[in-house]
């Protein structure tokens, strides 16, 4: 048998999880500390009692509550005063468990410790910047001159600073953009060119910079994955500013330098792929137009992945592949490249490329893609986890395919992605069937997922009640089988409440026979479910 883990060692794993829970930037969190801490000082947590799992004690606060701290399972610790979540009795308990295997102090200290260097970060970057302007000028345009001044600008104030919490690096880099958008070109055509060239460096840069840092997925999501995303929609609102002006010939070097540099996104670190990825294939569809271009690229990314380390991954220089492929009209071989993906590492980018081919109108190209997208994206959804993530990515790709299915007229290829995609499409699907009148598989979908009688909306009960009623007799089974299994009176009611539609509905499709062989079934079946009988009886169900 496996020897449980020592009291202490649980209760440090517990104020580790506390500690993530609570943020020092929210108010809201700072105060119940705040209170929790007042609550322990004061001596008013008493009958401590500090066991393997749990830690239990009486606070004495205006009136007396007590408290149960679950060390295994944060969300099952209880209090008995009226708030529903984490509360300042909860918490005064943990201080004062936690000051039996460490120090309180330094506990709230170390929680605290983001937020002072954010405030002394903060502080050292206003100073900084009242002279940016005067210290560095006004960049004119000069590629390499500018790629050098952000990239001393971002060692400057994010690679060689005492700062290395995670929690500052929005604050630093906020500092960083100050200080570039501070040196722009004056005019207009130039300025845009120099926030594209400074974004691809900078993104390039804090990617590399995470690497360095060790931080992983949950961290970066935790502390400044929004400065990621926040320049990917800066990129998409930058292509649409350049795309409409007429760019002067002295772009040309500038763009294609900053093509080179680009590359550089594939490799320059282990995480973020995703992201990489995204900034990667934008900047290709609108700025790197150039077939020649473009085939040069292709044959850079076949030596980049012959020259790949054991340790590297694969997967961004091959995405970047099927990409370069598909925008030289490649499309065999990019379908080919598709293909040795595992599902959970591809799927997200071919609901990219069925949009991007889709806004070409190349319909041709649209349907082979798709094929491929409804063979990957079940064991895609089944890794994703967590409901809401696979409805968000269902709802969307299920937008994405609808374009090209109402252009082509292949609404079996749209029904297909529905049934591929179920139970996440349901709602899309359902609707579908409904409008179409297809009644009976409406009905097959709703017990498919699950759905009880009293779950289904009553309007659509009246319309399938007047079209097509047999559709709802197996509901109303299931529903009332589902309701005498629980075995309690509360369940006998509802069970009979269906039962008496049921014998309605019979008789409305003219099968008074096939209700009178089921119901007297039931009750040979349930012949010992006395109270079930009752009820049955009470609502005049059968005879008295």
């Amino acid at each position: 048998m496996e020897e449980s883990m020592p009291a202490h060692e649980v209760l440090h794993e517990f104020s580790a999880e506390l500690r993530d829970l609570m943020n020092a930037n929210d108010a809201e969190d700072a105060k119940l500390v705040q209170k929790g801490l007042m609550l322990y000082r004061q001596g008013l947590v008493q009958q401590l009692h500090i066991g393997d799992t749990t830690v239990t004690a009486v606070v004495q606060d205006v009136t007396p509550v007590k408290v149960e701290l679950d060390l295994n399972f944060m969300p099952l610790s209880e209090c008995s005063c009226p708030t529903e979540v984490l509360c300042r009795h909860q918490l005064a308990v943990f201080f004062a468990a936690y000051s039996k295997v460490g120090s309180v102090a330094d506990w709230v200290a170390d929680w605290r410790e983001p937020l002072r260097e954010k405030k002394a970060v903060a502080g050292w970057g206003m100073q900084t910047a009242k002279d940016l302007v005067k210290a560095n000028g006004v960049l004119k345009p000069d590629y390499s001159r500018w790629v050098h001044s952000f990239e001393v600008s971002f060692d400057t104030l994010l690679a060689s600073k005492k700062y290395t919490s995670p929690y500052v690096i929005p604050e630093l880099f906020g500092i960083y953009e100050r200080r570039i958008h501070a040196s722009a070109p004056v005019e207009q055509e130039w300025r845009l060119l120099y926030e594209l060239v400074g974004l691809v460096v900078s993104f390039r840069k804090l990617a590399a910079l995470s690497d360095q840092h060790g931080h992983d997925e949950i961290t970066v999501k935790r502390a400044y994955l929004n400065l990621f995303q926040q320049m990917l929609d800066d990129a998409e609102d930058l292509a649409v500013k350049i795309g409409v002006q007429s760019l002067p010939f002295a772009f040309d070097e500038f763009i294609e330098r900053l093509k080179d540099d680009a590359f550089e996104l594939m490799t320059c670190a282990k995480g973020l792929a995703y992201e990489r990825i995204y900034l990667y294939r934008l900047l290709w569809v609108h700025f790197f137009k150039k077939k020649e271009w473009r085939e040069e690229e292709l044959a850079k990314i076949h030596a980049g992945l012959k020259g790949l380390q054991d340790w590297e991954s694969p997967l961004p220089l091959m995405v970047a592949g099927v990409h370069l492929n598909l925008l030289v009209g490649d499309d065999e071989r990019a379908l080919k490249l598709v293909g040795m993906f595992q599902a959970e590492e591809i799927t997200p980018y071919l609901v990219y490329w069925i949009e991007y081919l889709s806004g070409l109108k190349a319909w041709r190209r649209v349907g082979p893609v798709i094929e491929l997208f409804l063979q990957k994206v079940k064991p895609y959804l089944d890794t994703l986890g967590g409901y809401q993530s696979c409805a968000m990515f269902t709802r969307s790709a299920l937008r994405t395919v609808a374009t090209y299915c109402a252009e082509s007229d292949r609404l079996d290829l749209y029904e297909r992605a529905l049934l591929v995609m179920l139970p996440y499409s349901f709602g899309e699907y359902e609707y579908m069937l409904f409008e179409r009148g297809q009644f009976e598989r409406w009905g097959e979908l709703q017990a498919f997922v699950g759905l009880d009688f009293y779950d289904l909306p009553k309007d659509r009960l009246k319309v399938v009640e007047k079209e097509q009623p047999e559709v709802l007799l197996s509901m109303l089974h299931q529903t009332a089988q589902r309701e005498i299994d629980q075995k309690n009176r509360a369940s006998y009611r509802l069970a009979v409440r269906h039962l008496k539609k049921l014998r309605t509905l019979y008789k409305k499709l003219k099968r008074v026979d096939d209700w009178e062989y089921f119901l007297d079934t039931l009750l040979e079946r349930t012949k010992r479910l006395r109270a079930f009988h009752e009820e049955c009886r009470r609502s005049k169900l059968i005879e008295a």
